[in-house]
């Protein structure tokens, strides 16, 4: 770990060194799902953070010229050895100055206590929800543009309330975002008067959810809640659910989120609900304008993706330096008020004034607010499955 941590320390040093001549290559890893039970949403993510990078170097503001790059790095979501190992490559062999990633929550863990602690990397995540990385040991390295699973599980609980439902089964995916989400939903459900007849656990990716429905609709429920994958074994617990007549609406939360679900299973789930991160902000709007045709702005956590970069990068002009150690204690500053309201297709405008000594207060397209260990306050949008498709009910 000293080599680890010796060339990475030199790397810094010689960013460092090229930045004072006014040009340089600055490089952020973008660690996603790109194979796994989330492998559908992942390209419309990973397009939006290279989306602001593109944008930023561009504009040739970014301390006195440099270009940003963008490194892949394939999380799994699911695999935390192979995730630590892609995050590795990205910090031993690439010299990456931070991470834009991960998206699954344990994966995340695994790459913030394995890689990015040890040798002071940022990372800034787009859509790692468990509650427990919250109280994570990071150093002030670790942030994320979505919020916690603890503000979901309210929100989950106010939907199905409002449409009549107070009596549910919860099948969860049996990994730290599935574990967690389940436990935050319980939690505020119960407190505001429902009853979870069952909260049980399934693995990913299996080839048969018969027993795991079995036991579902014995305990019953109005509604099955499924906190799994869309591509994994969350859309397998559905077929099986509604093949077997056990279950035939569902309340689905972010990570079920995605054109496979109403591909794979159009008006068979009509009635069913479900929220994710979103927002009808203006800078929402912006953002898919500015995205166009290349890739859909609209997808899961796309606009988080966006936004996560673009924190990466104005805290470096804020700070004066690409090196982690020293632009960490700037996020929250860019993040937030006071200063400049800043949207997509702005930053070269952000990156002036803070090059000016001026402040920004970076909305984005996800409308960004940073609270308390760096997380997002958190804006859902409520869906409700109607024809086979997606319909925006309301935002809250």
């Amino acid at each position: 770990m000293k080599t680890f941590l010796t060339a990475t320390a030199a790397t810094a040093i010689m960013a460092g060194a090229a930045f004072a001549g006014g040009h340089s290559e600055i490089k952020i890893g973008v660690i996603l799902g790109f194979t796994g039970p989330l492998e559908s949403i992942t390209p419309d993510m990973g397009a939006g953070a290279e989306l602001a990078m593109a944008e930023v170097s561009e504009s040739g503001a970014l301390l006195g010229g440099a270009t940003v790059t963008p490194v892949r790095g394939d999380s799994t979501c699911i695999d935390a050895a192979a995730a630590t190992t892609a995050a590795e490559r990205l910090v031993t062999s690439e010299g990456v100055n931070a991470i834009m990633g991960a998206d699954c929550s344990g994966v995340t863990g695994a790459i913030l206590s394995n890689v990015a602690l040890p040798n002071g990397i940022v990372m800034i995540s787009p859509s790692a929800t468990s509650p427990g990385l919250s109280t994570a040991e990071d150093n002030g390295l670790f942030f994320r543009t979505a919020p916690s699973d603890a503000r979901q599980g309210v929100v989950m609980t106010e939907v199905l309330m409002e449409e009549g439902i107070n009596e549910v089964a919860v099948s969860y995916v049996n990994n730290d975002y599935g574990k967690g989400l389940a436990d935050a939903f319980q939690a505020a459900f119960e407190a505001a008067g429902g009853k979870v007849t069952i909260s049980a656990a399934h693995e990913d990716q299996k080839a048969d959810y018969s027993a795991e429905v079995g036991a579902l609709a014995a305990a019953g429920g109005q509604r099955l809640v499924v906190a799994g994958y869309v591509d994994g074994g969350g859309s397998g617990i559905v077929r099986s659910a509604l093949d077997s007549g056990a279950f035939d609406t569902f309340h689905f939360p972010d990570g079920m989120l995605g054109q496979a679900l109403v591909d794979n299973f159009g008006t068979e789930i009509d009635g069913s609900t479900g929220q994710n991160p979103g927002t009808d902000s203006p800078g929402a709007a912006r953002y898919k304008e500015l995205a166009g045709d290349a890739f859909d702005p609209t997808g899961p956590f796309s606009p988080e993706s966006y936004d996560a970069a673009a924190l990466i990068m104005l805290a470096m002009q804020a700070a004066g330096s690409a090196e982690s150690g020293d632009f960490k204690d700037h996020v929250m500053d860019v993040a937030n008020a006071p200063g400049e309201k800043i949207y997509p297709g702005e930053l070269a405008k952000a990156l002036e004034i803070l090059a000016n000594g001026g402040e920004v207060d970076y909305v984005g397209a996800s409308a960004v607010e940073l609270i308390g260990p760096g997380e997002s306050a958190g804006n859902y949008r409520q869906y409700v499955i109607e024809n086979g498709d997606y319909k925006t009910v309301k935002y809250r």
